[in-house]
């Protein structure tokens, strides 16, 4: 007999890592094609921006998303696992300015580095469906998407106010400006009026609500942020008409029963009424001052911060269609121009945000809806009531119940022709134009004659200019006249061509659609590879994008469905969102100085190492807190499995043969923790994808199977049990552990490789417990034990436990109040 102290003693991760990946992408292992006879399962991660080096974050994520395609994939399915690279954008543009390169350099040389990463992980993608979004033969098909869509209508350009970073020379979202200066380079950001293009994604507003309710496979919490993003209300569209003039100022409200309640205006101060309203008021200046100074504090405030309230009185007054009254007209810091109309009734006595605005500027306040028993005074109201009541001075509508109202005075304002019901949505259309050089062209040509034109079929796709002069490398196509010069695809004269770029959300929109028929040169997208693939099964990703990116990329499906590209509606059935990567309290970054590098962990520990301890720490949708000891530990585990197969091959080198019928009471057992397992690691990836359990069961298997074969018990021990477990505990790691588990079962005798085994199945007979020890406690005081029968019922366990001698000693005949049964592990009587 071998000793497991005579085996080697440190498993050769680095050799033996290497040997399977050679032979996975020798034998391309993880290709695949459509197959008719196979049931599909598309498992895809939220593919990486090419930064340069994978992080920890990245290894959870691509771990996580590994485990689900593996064990897929041993269930049976046809699994497609692909990867690829959200290429464009602006950090490339900074990082070739600071290291004096192109940005296509830059990017295919971290493309290159982040591609052998992930291989040293060992993850099963099909890498012959790569892609990278910076490639010509991505994005052409953007472009040629780009013109069907303003071909059907869901293109057009605008101008607006953006965020413009003169440094980084480019429009800004919201959420790019931090504290009033760009999240890239730190510099000021200013307003500046540009015209841009759009997606009407607001065409499909109450379509991707809609279908919220189908998204059943998603987090809840992540559904509700995207149902509050397109924020649907209903009320009513009317118009306000300002005194002395022909110009009505249109609002819309959800409480239509507060209208008679108006006492001023406030209009926000990019509203395009404000230079008609303001041209011949004295103060003309000191407005145009204020307008400047507060548009530049919403671009300073954070988004979730709450400013002071400001306004300021533009000299002008409109009038309340309904009660006739003359009410003032504020330019207000707290009214966005991008939600609703751009201008607000305000009913200080029913708002709270208008309460403090007329409070601090000294305007009325009109209670008109008050709760019955009550009285509102406006001289001694501290806040405003937002409680429904019945309506007062109110005209014709007093007495009446105030959520009735609404439907009556809706109704009033449409017979007299001053307004409607309407349906309206917070979600604001997409605005895709970026002012630099890294991001796809958009595909557009702007005649003097023809106005503007796409680009001709046949000159796609725009590529962008290939200059390799470090001065302008990175120089916006705006600035480059041989790339704006170009010929107008209706006349032939002298034309410009569209220096904007897409915003990089566009090629992630579109990106898994893509990789059902990557190399297509004919198609976006081969529409039976699609119907065969998509849409994806599991998708894995940040919480981070729960908004945009994935509302887009909804958006996206349904405009390719409705171009015949798609023949479904939503592109993701599950969804999960894994959680950050903790050390010393708080998330990884450079920039706290708490960033564990994985390459040092893959040399030190490797990478199933790596990849044991991402999983086990935490449920993937916890965040994950960063221990040295718990990869310590991982490594541990794995060395005691190694040592103990090595050192027992004439036992476990056994090809499933038939269990004996009458097994020993240590084979029994062992026999019932097998399959025990199977159910328990099993159910814990079928349900939740709970791998910390899962491989918290393994542990207990191989605990239980290493007690069974030590150095008494042995020869008491069937090795067709033994073989078994070993072969279990190997199948249920190798999703986990890949290089490892395919390692141990070739040590262990195995002529097949594992990558082709099915899943173990699990044996309900085997995994029957026999019998069961029982607690019984008085009081909550432990007073016996049972042995049971592992089937028996509650009732009956209950009868048991009052009937045992030692039990009945502590009632000592006191009364019984209640007695409680805990299936499987105790009775509590309570006297």
């Amino acid at each position: 007999m071998t000793r497991e102290s005579d085996a080697p003693s440190k498993y050769d991760f680095k050799s033996i890592e290497q040997k399977w990946q050679n032979q996975w992408e020798r034998e391309e292992t993880y290709k695949v094609f459509e197959d008719d006879d196979k049931e599909k399962y598309y498992v895809l991660e939220m593919f990486p921006y090419p930064s340069g080096r994978i992080h920890m974050g990245h290894v959870r994520n691509y771990s996580i998303g590994d485990v689900v395609a593996r064990y897929k994939r041993m269930r049976g399915y046809n699994v497609l696992h692909p990867m690829g690279w959200d290429a464009f954008g602006l950090p490339a543009e900074n990082a070739a300015q600071k290291n004096n390169s192109h940005p296509a350099d830059w990017t295919y040389s971290n493309i290159d580095y982040m591609r052998n990463q992930l291989k040293q992980l060992g993850l099963s993608y099909d890498w012959s469906r790569e892609i990278a979004t910076c490639n010509p033969k991505y994005y052409e098909w953007e472009q040629r998407l780009f013109i069907e869509m303003y071909q059907k209508g869901l293109v057009y350009q605008k101008v607006t106010t953006v965020n413009w970073c003169e440094s980084c020379q480019t429009v800004l979202a919201n959420e790019q400006v931090i504290d009033g200066v760009c999240w890239r380079c730190d510099e000021p950001v200013t307003p500046r009026k540009m015209n841009g293009w759009f997606f009407k994604i607001t065409d499909y507003a109450e379509e991707l609500l809609q279908d919220l309710d189908t998204l059943t496979g998603w987090p809840e919490k992540v559904v509700t942020m995207q149902r509050n993003w397109i924020g649907k209300s209903t009320g009513l569209n009317c118009e306000f008409k300002v005194d002395q003039s022909d110009t009505k100022i249109a609002i819309f409200t959800t409480r239509p029963d507060t209208i008679f309640g108006v006492t001023f205006m406030s209009i926000a101060p990019e509203h395009p009424l404000v230079e008609e309203l303001i041209k011949e008021v004295p103060n003309r200046k000191e407005i145009s001052s204020f307008i400047t100074d507060i548009i530049t504090e919403k671009q300073r405030q954070r988004i979730d911060e709450e400013p002071e309230k400001k306004g300021i009185f533009t000299g002008r007054y409109c009038i309340n269609p309904f009660s006739g009254k003359k009410v003032p007209i504020y330019i207000a810091n707290f009214v966005l121009m991008e939600y609703g109309t751009g201008a607000v009734m305000a009913v200080p006595a029913h708002d709270q945000r208008d309460f403090e605005f007329a409070r601090k500027y000294g305007l009325d306040i009109e209670p008109v809806v008050v709760p019955e028993g009550t009285v509102l005074d406006p001289h001694s109201m501290e806040e405003a009531s937002t409680v429904p009541g019945l309506l007062t001075n109110s005209g014709t509508f007093d007495g009446m119940d105030s959520l009735k109202a609404q439907q009556a005075i809706i109704d009033f304002a449409t017979e007299n022709s001053f307004g409607s019901a309407h349906v309206t949505y917070r979600l604001r259309d997409w605005g895709i134009s970026r002012q630099r050089y890294w991001g796809a062209p958009i595909p557009m040509i702007h005649c003097d004659k023809c106005g503007v034109q796409p680009v001709a079929d046949d000159e796609l796709p725009v590529l962008l200019p290939e200059d390799r002069d470090t001065n302008t490398t990175c120089v916006p196509l705006h600035q480059r006249p041989s790339f704006i010069a170009a010929k107008c695809p209706a006349c032939g004269g002298d034309a410009r061509r569209e220096t904007d770029t897409m915003d990089t959300f566009m090629e992630s929109s579109w990106y898994f659609a893509r990789f059902a028929s990557p190399r297509d040169t004919n198609s976006l997208v081969d529409k039976d590879k699609a119907s065969y693939w998509l849409p994806v099964d599991q998708y894995i990703g940040g919480v981070e994008h729960a908004i945009l990116h994935l509302l887009y990329s909804r958006f996206f499906v349904k405009v390719l469905r409705d171009l015949g590209y798609l023949d479904f509606d939503e592109p993701f059935s599950n969804l999960l969102t894994q959680g950050m990567v903790i050390k010393d309290g708080s998330k990884m970054s450079k920039s706290k100085g708490n960033v564990v590098d994985p390459n040092d962990l893959i040399m030190e520990y490797g990478a199933d190492t790596v990849r044991l301890f991402s999983l086990f720490a935490a449920p993937p949708e916890r965040d994950l807190e960063w221990s040295s000891q718990g990869v310590e530990g991982a490594s541990r585990f794995l060395n005691r499995v190694h040592r103990f197969i090595l050192a027992n091959v004439d036992l476990v080198d056994n090809q499933f043969t038939e269990i004996p019928e009458n097994l020993s009471e240590a084979g029994k057992a062992l026999h019932r923790k097998t399959h025990q397992t199977i159910k328990r690691v099993t159910d814990s990836i079928e349900q939740n994808f709970h791998f910390n359990t899962a491989i918290s069961a393994m542990m207990e298997l191989f605990n239980t199977l290493s007690s069974s074969v030590g150095d008494n018990n042995r020869d008491n021990l069937e090795p067709e049990v033994a073989a078994e477990a070993v072969s279990v505990l190997l199948l249920l790691m190798s999703p986990m552990v890949p290089h490892f588990a395919s390692e141990m079962w070739q040590k262990s005798g195995k002529t097949s490789s594992i990558e082709d085994h099915i899943w173990p199945q699990f044996d309900q007979v085997a995994a029957k417990e026999d019998l069961l020890t029982i607690v019984v406690q008085v009081n909550g005081k432990v007073r016996s034990r049972l042995e049971v029968e592992a089937d028996i019922s509650d009732e009956a366990l209950k009868e048991l436990a009052l009937a045992d001698a030692k039990t009945i000693k502590f009632i000592d005949e006191k009364p019984i109040k209640k007695v409680i049964a805990v299936k499987k592990k105790l009775v509590n009587i309570v006297v």
